[in-house]
Protein backbone atom coordinates (compact mmCIF):
# COMPACT_ATOMS: atom_id res chain seq x y z
CA UNK A 1 0.00 0.00 0.00
CA UNK A 2 0.97 3.43 -1.06
CA UNK A 3 1.92 5.50 2.09
CA UNK A 4 3.88 8.72 0.79
CA UNK A 5 2.91 12.27 1.70
CA UNK A 6 1.24 14.95 -0.50
CA UNK A 7 4.52 16.32 -0.74
CA UNK A 8 6.24 13.89 -2.12
CA UNK A 9 4.26 12.54 -4.65
CA UNK A 10 3.70 16.26 -5.82
CA UNK A 11 7.42 16.40 -5.95
CA UNK A 12 7.47 13.34 -7.65
CA UNK A 13 5.13 14.52 -10.31
CA UNK A 14 6.62 17.08 -10.97
CA UNK A 15 9.86 15.59 -12.55
CA UNK A 16 7.76 13.88 -15.51
CA UNK A 17 7.85 16.04 -19.01
CA UNK A 18 3.91 16.71 -18.28
CA UNK A 19 4.72 18.55 -15.75
CA UNK A 20 5.36 21.99 -18.23
CA UNK A 21 1.40 21.78 -18.92
CA UNK A 22 -0.78 24.72 -17.69
CA UNK A 23 -2.40 22.45 -15.55
CA UNK A 24 -3.19 19.02 -14.36
CA UNK A 25 -6.95 18.71 -15.33
CA UNK A 26 -8.63 20.87 -17.76
CA UNK A 27 -12.59 20.37 -16.67
CA UNK A 28 -15.01 21.69 -19.19
CA UNK A 29 -18.33 22.33 -18.07
CA UNK A 30 -19.16 24.23 -13.88
CA UNK A 31 -22.50 22.33 -14.13
CA UNK A 32 -22.45 19.72 -10.81
CA UNK A 33 -20.75 17.11 -12.42
CA UNK A 34 -17.53 19.11 -13.51
CA UNK A 35 -17.78 21.31 -10.08
CA UNK A 36 -17.77 17.52 -7.59
CA UNK A 37 -14.85 16.51 -9.88
CA UNK A 38 -12.88 20.07 -9.60
CA UNK A 39 -13.25 19.88 -6.11
CA UNK A 40 -12.07 16.26 -5.97
CA UNK A 41 -9.28 17.10 -7.54
CA UNK A 42 -8.55 20.80 -6.24
CA UNK A 43 -8.75 18.49 -2.87
CA UNK A 44 -6.30 16.46 -3.69
CA UNK A 45 -3.77 19.02 -4.51
CA UNK A 46 -4.12 18.41 -8.67
CA UNK A 47 -4.09 21.78 -10.73
CA UNK A 48 -7.14 22.07 -12.34
CA UNK A 49 -8.90 24.89 -14.06
CA UNK A 50 -12.59 24.68 -14.96
CA UNK A 51 -13.82 26.14 -18.19
CA UNK A 52 -17.19 27.82 -18.44
CA UNK A 53 -18.78 29.24 -21.56
CA UNK A 54 -21.59 31.00 -19.34
CA UNK A 55 -20.68 34.16 -17.79
CA UNK A 56 -20.16 34.13 -13.94
CA UNK A 57 -23.76 34.19 -12.55
CA UNK A 58 -25.73 32.07 -11.01
CA UNK A 59 -29.95 31.48 -12.43
CA UNK A 60 -31.92 30.45 -9.19
CA UNK A 61 -34.30 28.42 -12.03
CA UNK A 62 -33.35 24.94 -12.94
CA UNK A 63 -34.53 21.55 -14.26
CA UNK A 64 -32.85 19.19 -11.82
CA UNK A 65 -34.32 19.57 -8.63
CA UNK A 66 -34.17 15.71 -6.58
CA UNK A 67 -31.19 14.69 -4.84
CA UNK A 68 -30.96 10.48 -4.39
CA UNK A 69 -29.88 8.93 -1.58
CA UNK A 70 -26.59 7.68 -3.27
CA UNK A 71 -26.02 11.10 -4.45
CA UNK A 72 -26.26 12.51 -0.80
CA UNK A 73 -24.13 9.84 0.53
CA UNK A 74 -20.99 11.21 -2.35
CA UNK A 75 -22.07 14.75 -0.66
CA UNK A 76 -21.26 13.12 2.82
CA UNK A 77 -18.21 12.17 2.17
CA UNK A 78 -17.40 15.61 0.93
CA UNK A 79 -19.09 17.43 4.02
CA UNK A 80 -21.87 18.87 2.38
CA UNK A 81 -24.74 16.75 3.15
CA UNK A 82 -26.01 18.04 6.15
CA UNK A 83 -25.58 21.44 4.63
CA UNK A 84 -27.66 20.64 1.47
CA UNK A 85 -30.13 18.27 3.52
CA UNK A 86 -31.20 21.53 6.13
CA UNK A 87 -32.18 23.67 2.98
CA UNK A 88 -34.41 21.35 0.93
CA UNK A 89 -37.47 18.65 1.72
CA UNK A 90 -37.10 15.09 2.00
CA UNK A 91 -39.68 12.83 0.83
CA UNK A 92 -39.97 9.48 2.34
CA UNK A 93 -42.98 7.97 0.04
CA UNK A 94 -43.19 8.02 -3.42
CA UNK A 95 -46.39 7.49 -5.04
CA UNK A 96 -46.81 6.82 -8.80
CA UNK A 97 -49.65 6.54 -11.74
CA UNK A 98 -51.99 6.69 -8.27
CA UNK A 99 -51.53 2.91 -7.42
CA UNK A 100 -47.50 2.48 -7.05
CA UNK A 101 -46.66 3.51 -3.74
CA UNK A 102 -42.78 3.03 -2.85
CA UNK A 103 -41.35 3.57 0.92
CA UNK A 104 -37.82 4.97 0.62
CA UNK A 105 -37.48 5.23 4.59
CA UNK A 106 -36.55 1.23 3.24
CA UNK A 107 -33.59 2.26 2.01
CA UNK A 108 -29.95 1.16 3.77
CA UNK A 109 -29.12 4.55 3.84
CA UNK A 110 -28.43 7.73 6.31
CA UNK A 111 -30.48 8.97 3.98
CA UNK A 112 -33.76 7.05 3.22
CA UNK A 113 -34.86 9.96 1.39
CA UNK A 114 -35.11 12.19 -1.79
CA UNK A 115 -34.48 15.33 -0.65
CA UNK A 116 -36.15 18.44 -2.68
CA UNK A 117 -33.04 20.58 -3.24
CA UNK A 118 -32.39 22.63 -6.40
CA UNK A 119 -29.88 22.50 -8.67
CA UNK A 120 -28.56 25.57 -7.86
CA UNK A 121 -27.87 24.86 -4.39
CA UNK A 122 -26.01 22.04 -4.77
CA UNK A 123 -23.35 23.89 -7.74
CA UNK A 124 -23.74 26.30 -4.67
CA UNK A 125 -22.15 24.22 -2.17
CA UNK A 126 -19.49 22.71 -4.84
CA UNK A 127 -18.52 25.63 -6.34
CA UNK A 128 -17.41 26.98 -2.58
CA UNK A 129 -16.00 23.46 -2.20
CA UNK A 130 -13.67 23.77 -5.43
CA UNK A 131 -13.09 27.45 -4.96
CA UNK A 132 -11.47 27.01 -1.34
CA UNK A 133 -9.42 24.14 -2.32
CA UNK A 134 -8.21 26.04 -5.24
CA UNK A 135 -9.58 25.11 -8.33
CA UNK A 136 -9.39 27.79 -11.11
CA UNK A 137 -11.68 29.19 -12.98
CA UNK A 138 -12.34 30.59 -16.31
CA UNK A 139 -15.47 31.96 -17.39
CA UNK A 140 -17.56 33.51 -20.87
CA UNK A 141 -14.82 30.93 -22.01
CA UNK A 142 -15.79 28.78 -24.99
CA UNK A 143 -14.26 25.46 -26.23
CA UNK A 144 -13.56 25.68 -29.58
CA UNK A 145 -11.52 22.41 -30.28
CA UNK A 146 -8.83 20.46 -29.22
CA UNK A 147 -6.17 18.31 -29.51
CA UNK A 148 -4.19 15.67 -28.18
CA UNK A 149 -1.13 13.61 -28.29
CA UNK A 150 0.86 11.08 -26.14
CA UNK A 151 1.67 13.72 -23.19
CA UNK A 152 -0.96 16.21 -23.04
CA UNK A 153 -4.28 17.88 -24.46
CA UNK A 154 -4.82 21.41 -25.78
CA UNK A 155 -8.25 23.30 -25.59
CA UNK A 156 -8.62 26.04 -28.29
CA UNK A 157 -10.77 28.74 -26.23
CA UNK A 158 -12.32 31.81 -27.56
CA UNK A 159 -12.48 34.37 -24.40
CA UNK A 160 -15.09 36.75 -23.60
CA UNK A 161 -13.74 39.58 -25.51
CA UNK A 162 -13.54 37.37 -28.74
CA UNK A 163 -9.69 36.42 -27.92
CA UNK A 164 -8.46 33.22 -29.03
CA UNK A 165 -6.19 31.23 -26.20
CA UNK A 166 -5.57 27.79 -25.51
CA UNK A 167 -4.57 25.75 -22.15
CA UNK A 168 -2.34 22.93 -21.99
CA UNK A 169 -3.19 19.54 -19.32
CA UNK A 170 -2.55 16.38 -19.09
CA UNK A 171 -5.80 15.39 -18.97
CA UNK A 172 -9.14 17.17 -20.22
CA UNK A 173 -12.62 16.63 -18.84
CA UNK A 174 -15.80 17.43 -20.89
CA UNK A 175 -19.12 18.27 -18.52
CA UNK A 176 -20.35 20.54 -20.77
CA UNK A 177 -24.18 19.14 -21.14
CA UNK A 178 -26.01 17.31 -23.97
CA UNK A 179 -24.36 19.62 -26.27
CA UNK A 180 -20.60 18.95 -25.68
CA UNK A 181 -18.39 20.52 -27.50
CA UNK A 182 -15.81 18.39 -25.86
CA UNK A 183 -17.67 15.23 -27.51
CA UNK A 184 -18.20 17.17 -30.92
CA UNK A 185 -14.43 17.85 -30.82
CA UNK A 186 -13.68 14.52 -30.31
CA UNK A 187 -15.72 13.24 -33.10
CA UNK A 188 -18.28 11.12 -31.01
CA UNK A 189 -21.63 10.06 -32.40
CA UNK A 190 -24.45 10.15 -29.93
CA UNK A 191 -26.71 7.60 -30.65
CA UNK A 192 -30.56 7.46 -29.38
CA UNK A 193 -34.08 8.83 -29.75
CA UNK A 194 -36.18 11.99 -28.99
CA UNK A 195 -38.50 10.31 -26.57
CA UNK A 196 -40.95 13.17 -26.16
CA UNK A 197 -41.17 16.37 -27.37
CA UNK A 198 -43.37 19.61 -26.05
CA UNK A 199 -42.52 19.03 -22.00
CA UNK A 200 -44.02 21.75 -20.13
CA UNK A 201 -41.62 23.29 -16.94
CA UNK A 202 -43.00 25.57 -15.01
CA UNK A 203 -41.89 27.52 -11.20
CA UNK A 204 -45.79 28.07 -9.52
CA UNK A 205 -46.81 28.88 -6.51
CA UNK A 206 -50.27 26.85 -5.68
CA UNK A 207 -53.31 28.08 -3.84
CA UNK A 208 -54.46 24.02 -2.41
CA UNK A 209 -51.31 21.52 -0.89
CA UNK A 210 -51.12 18.87 -3.02
CA UNK A 211 -52.48 15.44 -0.78
CA UNK A 212 -48.71 13.73 -1.16
CA UNK A 213 -44.87 15.64 -1.32
CA UNK A 214 -44.61 14.49 -4.72
CA UNK A 215 -47.30 14.54 -6.71
CA UNK A 216 -46.96 12.20 -10.33
CA UNK A 217 -49.82 10.52 -12.66
CA UNK A 218 -50.34 9.87 -16.41
CA UNK A 219 -53.59 8.98 -18.01
CA UNK A 220 -52.26 8.35 -22.23
CA UNK A 221 -53.43 11.58 -22.86
CA UNK A 222 -51.10 13.35 -20.70
CA UNK A 223 -49.32 13.17 -17.34
CA UNK A 224 -47.99 15.58 -15.03
CA UNK A 225 -45.77 16.15 -12.04
CA UNK A 226 -45.85 18.65 -9.11
CA UNK A 227 -43.17 18.24 -6.46
CA UNK A 228 -42.55 21.22 -3.81
CA UNK A 229 -39.30 23.17 -3.26
CA UNK A 230 -39.72 23.76 0.27
CA UNK A 231 -40.32 27.55 -0.04
CA UNK A 232 -44.15 28.11 -1.19
CA UNK A 233 -42.73 27.22 -5.23
CA UNK A 234 -43.73 24.08 -6.81
CA UNK A 235 -41.87 22.54 -9.96
CA UNK A 236 -44.10 21.43 -12.46
CA UNK A 237 -43.68 19.52 -15.34
CA UNK A 238 -46.04 18.63 -18.22
CA UNK A 239 -46.71 16.67 -21.36
CA UNK A 240 -49.93 16.44 -23.26
CA UNK A 241 -49.97 13.54 -26.40
CA UNK A 242 -52.16 16.42 -28.80
CA UNK A 243 -50.40 19.32 -28.08
CA UNK A 244 -46.61 18.84 -29.43
CA UNK A 245 -45.35 22.45 -29.71
CA UNK A 246 -41.48 23.40 -31.21
CA UNK A 247 -39.21 23.94 -28.16
CA UNK A 248 -38.85 27.55 -28.86
CA UNK A 249 -42.80 28.05 -28.70
CA UNK A 250 -43.33 30.57 -25.80
CA UNK A 251 -45.49 28.50 -22.66
CA UNK A 252 -48.75 30.31 -21.49
CA UNK A 253 -49.62 29.58 -17.77
CA UNK A 254 -52.77 28.39 -18.91
CA UNK A 255 -51.78 25.31 -20.79
CA UNK A 256 -49.71 24.06 -17.78
CA UNK A 257 -52.92 23.94 -15.81
CA UNK A 258 -54.66 22.03 -19.05
CA UNK A 259 -52.04 19.59 -18.71
CA UNK A 260 -52.47 19.29 -15.07
CA UNK A 261 -55.90 18.74 -14.49
CA UNK A 262 -55.96 16.40 -17.26
CA UNK A 263 -53.68 14.20 -15.92
CA UNK A 264 -54.35 14.78 -12.31
CA UNK A 265 -57.59 15.86 -12.18
CA UNK A 266 -56.80 19.47 -10.77
CA UNK A 267 -54.56 22.52 -11.06
CA UNK A 268 -54.23 22.83 -7.64
CA UNK A 269 -54.82 26.68 -8.26
CA UNK A 270 -51.42 27.18 -10.05
CA UNK A 271 -50.49 31.00 -10.16
CA UNK A 272 -47.62 33.62 -10.12
CA UNK A 273 -45.78 31.94 -12.52
CA UNK A 274 -42.00 32.50 -11.88
CA UNK A 275 -40.64 30.59 -15.03
CA UNK A 276 -42.16 28.77 -17.77
CA UNK A 277 -40.23 26.65 -20.39
CA UNK A 278 -40.75 24.03 -22.99
CA UNK A 279 -38.29 21.26 -23.72
CA UNK A 280 -37.56 17.63 -25.33
CA UNK A 281 -36.45 14.62 -24.05
CA UNK A 282 -34.16 12.81 -25.55
CA UNK A 283 -32.84 9.21 -24.36
CA UNK A 284 -28.97 9.05 -25.75
CA UNK A 285 -25.51 7.66 -24.83
CA UNK A 286 -22.13 8.10 -26.61
CA UNK A 287 -20.21 4.94 -27.46
CA UNK A 288 -16.89 5.62 -25.72
CA UNK A 289 -16.38 7.68 -22.47
CA UNK A 290 -13.00 8.02 -22.82
CA UNK A 291 -11.05 8.90 -26.13
CA UNK A 292 -6.90 8.82 -24.80
CA UNK A 293 -6.62 11.39 -22.33
CA UNK A 294 -9.68 13.13 -22.71
CA UNK A 295 -13.39 12.05 -20.79
CA UNK A 296 -16.98 12.88 -20.72
CA UNK A 297 -19.19 12.96 -17.90
CA UNK A 298 -22.91 13.44 -17.20
CA UNK A 299 -25.38 15.20 -19.68
CA UNK A 300 -22.01 15.27 -22.59
CA UNK A 301 -22.31 11.50 -22.15
CA UNK A 302 -25.71 10.05 -21.31
CA UNK A 303 -28.91 11.87 -21.42
CA UNK A 304 -32.70 10.37 -20.31
CA UNK A 305 -35.69 11.35 -19.51
CA UNK A 306 -36.23 13.33 -16.55
CA UNK A 307 -38.55 9.95 -15.11
CA UNK A 308 -37.06 9.21 -11.76
CA UNK A 309 -35.24 12.48 -11.31
CA UNK A 310 -31.14 10.59 -12.20
CA UNK A 311 -29.84 12.56 -14.76
CA UNK A 312 -27.81 14.88 -12.31
CA UNK A 313 -27.36 12.33 -9.94
CA UNK A 314 -25.95 10.18 -12.24
CA UNK A 315 -23.42 13.36 -13.81
CA UNK A 316 -22.56 13.29 -9.51
CA UNK A 317 -21.87 9.73 -9.58
CA UNK A 318 -19.71 9.84 -12.61
CA UNK A 319 -17.63 12.57 -11.56
CA UNK A 320 -16.96 10.72 -7.94
CA UNK A 321 -15.98 7.43 -9.88
CA UNK A 322 -13.42 9.21 -12.35
CA UNK A 323 -11.69 12.29 -9.84
CA UNK A 324 -10.07 9.25 -7.56
CA UNK A 325 -8.69 7.30 -10.68
CA UNK A 326 -6.97 10.60 -12.01
CA UNK A 327 -5.57 11.37 -8.77
CA UNK A 328 -4.10 7.55 -8.66
CA UNK A 329 -2.54 8.50 -12.16
CA UNK A 330 -1.49 11.81 -11.51
CA UNK A 331 0.07 11.02 -8.10
CA UNK A 332 2.06 8.13 -10.23
CA UNK A 333 0.31 5.72 -7.57
CA UNK A 334 -1.13 3.74 -10.24
CA UNK A 335 0.90 0.63 -11.17
CA UNK A 336 -1.11 0.64 -14.45
CA UNK A 337 -2.56 3.92 -15.10
CA UNK A 338 -4.18 3.15 -18.43
CA UNK A 339 -5.69 0.51 -17.30
CA UNK A 340 -7.20 2.21 -14.26
CA UNK A 341 -8.60 4.94 -16.72
CA UNK A 342 -10.43 2.21 -18.72
CA UNK A 343 -12.44 1.21 -15.68
CA UNK A 344 -14.09 4.24 -15.52
CA UNK A 345 -15.77 2.90 -19.25
CA UNK A 346 -16.29 -0.35 -18.06
CA UNK A 347 -17.87 0.69 -14.94
CA UNK A 348 -19.85 3.80 -15.74
CA UNK A 349 -20.83 3.02 -18.80
CA UNK A 350 -23.15 0.35 -18.37
CA UNK A 351 -24.85 2.22 -15.35
CA UNK A 352 -25.45 4.93 -17.46
CA UNK A 353 -27.07 2.56 -20.22
CA UNK A 354 -29.18 1.00 -17.19
CA UNK A 355 -30.27 4.63 -16.31
CA UNK A 356 -31.47 5.94 -20.13
CA UNK A 357 -33.54 2.45 -19.86
CA UNK A 358 -34.87 2.61 -16.27
CA UNK A 359 -36.03 6.17 -17.00
CA UNK A 360 -37.77 5.34 -19.96
CA UNK A 361 -39.66 2.39 -18.87
CA UNK A 362 -40.75 5.25 -16.36
CA UNK A 363 -42.02 7.55 -18.62
CA UNK A 364 -43.69 4.97 -21.39
CA UNK A 365 -45.96 3.76 -18.28
CA UNK A 366 -46.86 6.75 -17.54
CA UNK A 367 -47.59 7.79 -21.46
CA UNK A 368 -49.35 4.39 -21.69
CA UNK A 369 -52.91 4.85 -23.58
CA UNK A 370 -53.56 1.73 -25.78
CA UNK A 371 -55.25 -1.11 -23.53
CA UNK A 372 -52.21 -3.50 -23.68
CA UNK A 373 -49.68 -1.04 -22.58
CA UNK A 374 -52.46 -0.03 -19.60
CA UNK A 375 -52.29 -3.23 -18.85
CA UNK A 376 -48.49 -3.80 -18.74
CA UNK A 377 -48.53 -0.45 -16.33
CA UNK A 378 -51.42 -2.28 -14.13
CA UNK A 379 -49.47 -5.53 -13.90
CA UNK A 380 -46.31 -3.65 -13.02
CA UNK A 381 -47.83 -1.71 -10.80
CA UNK A 382 -49.35 -4.94 -8.75
CA UNK A 383 -45.96 -6.67 -8.97
CA UNK A 384 -43.92 -3.88 -6.96
CA UNK A 385 -46.86 -3.13 -4.84
CA UNK A 386 -47.00 -7.07 -3.64
CA UNK A 387 -43.54 -8.40 -4.03
CA UNK A 388 -41.21 -6.89 -1.45
CA UNK A 389 -37.86 -7.88 -2.81
CA UNK A 390 -38.66 -6.36 -6.46
CA UNK A 391 -39.79 -2.95 -5.02
CA UNK A 392 -36.64 -2.52 -2.93
CA UNK A 393 -34.64 -3.46 -6.04
CA UNK A 394 -36.48 -0.84 -7.75
CA UNK A 395 -35.93 1.73 -5.50
CA UNK A 396 -32.30 1.02 -5.26
CA UNK A 397 -31.76 1.12 -8.71
CA UNK A 398 -33.25 4.96 -8.98
CA UNK A 399 -31.52 5.92 -5.77
CA UNK A 400 -28.73 4.69 -6.42
CA UNK A 401 -27.88 2.83 -3.16
CA UNK A 402 -28.31 -0.64 -5.23
CA UNK A 403 -25.97 0.21 -8.31
CA UNK A 404 -22.41 -2.09 -8.49
CA UNK A 405 -19.63 -2.81 -10.37
CA UNK A 406 -18.25 -5.76 -11.94
CA UNK A 407 -15.81 -7.32 -10.11
CA UNK A 408 -13.28 -9.79 -11.27
CA UNK A 409 -13.96 -13.78 -11.42
CA UNK A 410 -13.35 -15.69 -7.92
CA UNK A 411 -13.70 -12.07 -5.94
CA UNK A 412 -15.19 -11.92 -2.73
CA UNK A 413 -19.39 -11.49 -2.97
CA UNK A 414 -19.03 -8.19 -1.56
CA UNK A 415 -16.16 -6.54 -4.46
CA UNK A 416 -17.90 -4.02 -6.42
CA UNK A 417 -20.78 -3.32 -4.06
CA UNK A 418 -21.54 -0.32 -2.42
CA UNK A 419 -19.91 0.24 1.22
CA UNK A 420 -22.79 1.39 3.50
CA UNK A 421 -21.96 3.77 6.21
CA UNK A 422 -20.41 1.45 8.91
CA UNK A 423 -20.02 2.45 12.05
CA UNK A 424 -16.55 1.93 13.30
CA UNK A 425 -14.13 2.98 15.96
CA UNK A 426 -12.57 5.77 14.19
CA UNK A 427 -16.00 7.35 13.12
CA UNK A 428 -18.49 7.02 10.60
CA UNK A 429 -17.10 5.43 7.34
CA UNK A 430 -18.29 8.59 5.12
CA UNK A 431 -16.56 10.76 7.32
CA UNK A 432 -13.48 8.59 7.35
CA UNK A 433 -14.00 9.19 3.41
CA UNK A 434 -13.92 12.73 3.19
CA UNK A 435 -9.79 12.29 2.97
CA UNK A 436 -10.20 11.23 -0.27
CA UNK A 437 -8.00 7.96 0.55
CA UNK A 438 -8.97 4.42 0.58
CA UNK A 439 -10.04 3.07 3.79
CA UNK A 440 -9.03 -0.80 4.96
CA UNK A 441 -11.62 -1.99 7.49
CA UNK A 442 -10.56 -5.11 9.87
CA UNK A 443 -11.41 -6.62 12.95
CA UNK A 444 -9.70 -5.42 15.78
CA UNK A 445 -6.45 -5.86 16.67
CA UNK A 446 -6.53 -8.02 13.34
CA UNK A 447 -3.09 -7.24 11.46
CA UNK A 448 -4.73 -8.16 7.66
CA UNK A 449 -2.67 -8.11 4.56
CA UNK A 450 -4.49 -6.56 1.80
CA UNK A 451 -3.67 -5.53 -2.05
CA UNK A 452 -1.69 -2.89 -2.57
CA UNK A 453 -4.17 0.42 -3.46
CA UNK A 454 -3.60 2.96 -6.08
CA UNK A 455 -3.43 5.55 -3.49
CA UNK A 456 -2.65 6.11 0.30
CA UNK A 457 -5.11 4.02 2.70
CA UNK A 458 -6.58 5.11 6.22
CA UNK A 459 -6.86 2.11 8.74
CA UNK A 460 -10.22 1.59 10.84
CA UNK A 461 -11.61 -1.16 13.19
CA UNK A 462 -15.17 -2.85 12.95
CA UNK A 463 -16.88 -1.74 16.53
CA UNK A 464 -18.61 -5.00 16.94
CA UNK A 465 -17.38 -8.56 16.49
CA UNK A 466 -17.99 -8.56 12.38
CA UNK A 467 -14.56 -10.46 11.10
CA UNK A 468 -14.53 -9.66 7.45
CA UNK A 469 -11.73 -6.99 6.17
CA UNK A 470 -12.89 -4.62 3.30
CA UNK A 471 -10.79 -1.97 1.20
CA UNK A 472 -13.27 0.35 0.20
CA UNK A 473 -12.20 2.67 -2.93
CA UNK A 474 -12.77 6.98 -2.46
CA UNK A 475 -16.01 6.95 -4.14
CA UNK A 476 -17.24 4.31 -1.57
CA UNK A 477 -17.17 1.20 -3.10
CA UNK A 478 -15.60 -1.88 -2.07
CA UNK A 479 -12.33 -3.03 -4.13
CA UNK A 480 -11.47 -6.08 -1.93
CA UNK A 481 -12.75 -8.63 0.63
CA UNK A 482 -11.89 -11.12 2.37
CA UNK A 483 -14.21 -13.33 5.52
Amino acid sequence: MTDRTRTDRTADRSTTPAAAAETDVTVVGAGPTGLLLAGDLAAAGVRVTVVERRPPTRSNLTRAFGVHARTLELLDARDLADELVSKGTPITGLRLFRRLSLDLSRLPSRFPYLLIAPQYEVERLLERRARAAGAAFRYATELRDLRQDAGSVTAELREEDGGDATLSSRYLVGTDGMRSSVRQSLGLPFPGVSAIRSILLADVRLSEEPENLLTVNGTGRAFAFIAPFGDGWYRVMGWRRDRSQPDGRPVELDEVRDVAREALGTDYGMRDARWLSRFHSDERQVPEYRRGRVFLAGDAAHVHSPAGGQGMNTGLQDAANLSWKLVAVLRDDAPDPEGLLDTYQSERHPVGAQVVRSSGAIVRLAMAHSPLQRLTRALATSFLNTIRPASDRAMGMISGTGLSYGAPRGAHRLTGRRAPDLSLREGRLYELLRKGEFVLVTPDGADTPAPAAPGPVSRAHWRGPARTALLVRPDGYIAWARD
